[in-house]
């Protein structure tokens, strides 16, 4: 089977740092070339994962022109797009695997009969984009699956209809040898500084309930403190951290340390005591939460979104859906059995598992779509 798998034009696969999905498609390309997939990766030039064949229109990500008018910066996807086009044309994919918000289904759906099957898979909210989520048809040719069945619950009935399932999301670490890292006793809450992940409840949970907090991630596309002098105002991310979370970060009590990967990152949610996920939005994936629990480390949250799908409760985890218990259960996550967390991650989470799922899905897409032939 030939597969391309379109990553799109904003970050290199694998990115530098952040990038959810960028990590995701290069977790789960190793694993579908070792099951005897034939894959054409579609990214950015300088992406440096290993593929049968890369194609690319721009020499790099192009993620900074996000933060531009949407009138400079609203032809990137669809040249993109058109690079892609043009490889599927050369008559030889089997089935396109795209990973391009709206854009990339809406390209699916309009390449016709004549292309070969489609699958995208949706890892954002599902209440976005309404006119084309709630008018979709993909004519038994495209279909979409979820990252979590909860997230898939809160699609329109449209695109509801174009699913074949969810597959959890999967981190490397769960397959990477186990470390032993010494527990430090901090919390931290790892991820993007926003309202939806609630970092602002969280440090004021760490002063009122007597814990230490590190916060690690990025102000909007700000990484470090010294960025911040001269953030822009308008940015939300950035007014949010300066109203409601900057005001409790004292240094010692909550700390934030800006964004950190590769090693670094391991080893700092591996030396928590919990990783703390006080969500105030629907969570479809939870990457975090998966690489917190391969890295042996109990998960403290609100109980939505994917959370609930991810975490036993107990065993792996503890969940509420009352704001003001999480203080309370970041103290009890302390008797949780890390091994108990690492040996879940294994089992569900790991990149080998991801990518069976994948091709049982392809596998049924096909299929559907040769049934109409």
């Amino acid at each position: 089977m030939k597969v391309l798998i379109n990553a799109g034009p904003w970050l290199p696969v694998p990115p530098l740092g952040y990038g959810g999905i960028e990590n995701i498609v290069a977790t789960l390309i190793p694993e579908l070339r070792r099951l005897g997939v034939q894959v054409v990766l579609a990214s950015v030039g300088d992406s440096t994962l290993a593929a049968d064949e890369r194609i690319s229109l721009y020499p790099t990500g192009q993620f900074a022109a996000l933060q531009r008018p949407y009138n400079q910066v609203c032809g990137v996807v669809p040249a993109h797009q058109n690079a892609v086009v043009r490889r599927i044309a050369q008559g030889d994919i089997d089935l396109v695997h795209d990973h391009v918000e709206a854009a990339g289904l809406a390209t699916l759906a309009a390449l016709g009969p004549y292309s070969p099957p489609g699958l995208q898979t949706l890892h954002w909210d599902l209440q976005k984009h309404p006119d084309l989520y709630g008018t979709f048809d993909g004519r038994g040719r495209v279909y979409v699956n979820g990252v979590s069945a909860d997230q898939l619950s809160h699609a329109p009935a449209a695109l509801r209809a174009h699913s074949v399932g969810h597959v959890h999301l999967a981190t490397p670490l769960a397959a990477a040898p186990q470390r032993t890292v010494e527990k430090h006793g901090r919390v931290v809450v790892l991820g993007r500084i926003t309202p939806g992940k609630g970092q602002d409840l969280a440090a004021r949970l760490a002063h009122s309930a007597g814990f230490d907090l590190v916060l690690a991630g990025p102000v909007g596309p700000y990484h470090q403190a010294a960025q911040l002098a001269d953030a822009d105002p308008q940015n939300p991310d950035v007014r949010f951290w300066r109203e409601q979370v900057a005001p409790h970060v004292d240094g010692d009590r909550v700390r934030w340390i800006g964004t950190v990967t590769g090693q670094d990152r391991d080893d700092l949610v591996a030396g928590a005591s919990a990783a703390l996920f006080p969500l105030r939005w629907n969570e479809p994936g939870g990457t975090a939460v998966v690489e917190s629990l391969a890295l042996g480390t109990p998960v403290v949250g609100i109980a939505r979104g994917c959370l609930p799908e991810l975490i036993d409760q107990g065993r792996t985890g503890l969940l509420t859906s009352d704001e003001d218990e999480l203080g309370e259960l970041v103290r009890a996550a302390a008797a949780i059995d890390p091994g108990e967390c690492r040996a879940e991650a294994v089992r569900r989470f790991s990149p080998a598992v991801m990518a069976s799922s994948y091709l049982e899905l392809y596998e049924r897409v096909r299929s559907a779509a040769a049934a109409l032939v």
